[in-house]
């Protein structure tokens, strides 16, 4: 047997930065995340006894630095005794660049792998084995705007908000296509280590989940631009603390926020978030879209724009 899976990239409004338990991949916070209707990963999963290893295809070229952490998740999933697979991976937008790719990608292939061996459909197991390889990608097994709470020796996700009850819509600045420098998992390790905020960074996320939440709840834009912000700025301190110091922007990451404060000024309706990367996303409502990437586009150093609306939970098929 072998499956497609088709997933979405998520952004947390509300971020997790750190985990609780290294082995079980736990984050050490909740967090609240937008699924991005218009940036995908599809894959593909065949299984078969004729082949004598794992073999993982993205984009088209074979894969060997990431072959590992793909077979583990196939482990968890199928069980360690299983035939050996081959995996295709496709993706419509850079990877490894703070653009949240793992989240699509394992959530796909847990999707697909799932699929493959025929196992009903469970979102929040699915959610689980995901979780377990990349702790974003639990978030995208589910659409719209989603929860992940995490309590006692796993974790649970919850659709807050389905994608068509509040359109927002997503403008992504890409500044820098290149993979980055220092990969998140190491970055949280550091950061639990060695930054004086990291132990504040854990405390604070509590209020900020639930501000988020009956933001989102109220459809109280103001409110979730206001936390989503502050938010994102507590994490990247506390990486910037972090020794070494982990710093992901480079001057037009600034400059767009810059550019987006102005907007602000103006009485536009957006904000900004990042992740561990240099690429800025605008949050804004609908009637606002064109506005926003009009002037990330005019800022020197952004090479390229990227528009989504919120997405669904992965879609997926089988075949012989």
């Amino acid at each position: 047997m072998q499956a497609i899976a088709q997933s979405h990239p998520n952004i947390a409004l509300i971020k997790y930065w750190g985990k609780r338990d290294a082995v079980k991949n736990l984050p050490a916070v909740d967090s609240l995340s937008l699924t991005l209707g218009g940036l995908w990963t599809n894959m593909k999963v065949g299984f078969s006894s004729n082949f004598n290893r794992d073999e993982l295809l993205i984009n088209g070229v074979k894969d060997e630095p990431n072959l590992s952490r793909v077979s583990q998740c196939l482990d968890l999933v199928v069980g360690k005794n299983r035939d050996f697979a081959r995996i295709e991976s496709e993706c419509n937008f850079p990877i490894s660049a703070g653009l949240a790719s793992s989240s699509s990608s394992f959530s796909a292939l847990v999707v697909a792998a799932n699929m493959a061996i025929n196992k009903k459909s469970d979102i929040q197991l699915f959610a689980a084995q995901a979780g377990s390889i990349s702790g974003s990608a639990a978030r995208s097994l589910m659409g719209g705007i989603v929860e992940l709470t995490n309590t006692s020796n796993t974790i649970k996700i919850k659709q807050l908000s389905k994608a068509k009850r509040w359109p927002l819509s997503v403008v992504i600045a890409i500044t820098d296509k290149n993979k980055k420098s220092i990969s998140s998992s190491r970055a949280m390790n550091l950061s639990s280590r060695s930054s004086p905020f990291y132990s504040a960074w854990i405390e604070n996320q509590s209020p900020d989940m639930k501000e988020a939440r009956l933001a989102v709840i109220n459809k109280d834009f103001e409110k979730l631009a206001a936390v989503s912000e502050h938010n994102c700025l507590k994490m990247h301190s506390v990486m910037w603390t972090t020794k070494p110091s982990v710093v992901y922007w480079n001057a037009a990451t600034l400059n767009c926020m810059h550019a987006l404060r102005d907007l602000q000024q103006s009485g536009e309706s957006v904000f900004f978030t990042m992740d561990a990367g240099p690429q800025i996303k605008a949050v804004c409502l609908p009637e606002n879209e064109a506005r926003i990437e009009k002037r990330l586009a005019e800022i020197d150093g952004v090479v390229s724009i990227m528009k989504s609306g919120l997405g669904g939970a992965p879609s997926s098929d089988i075949s012989l």
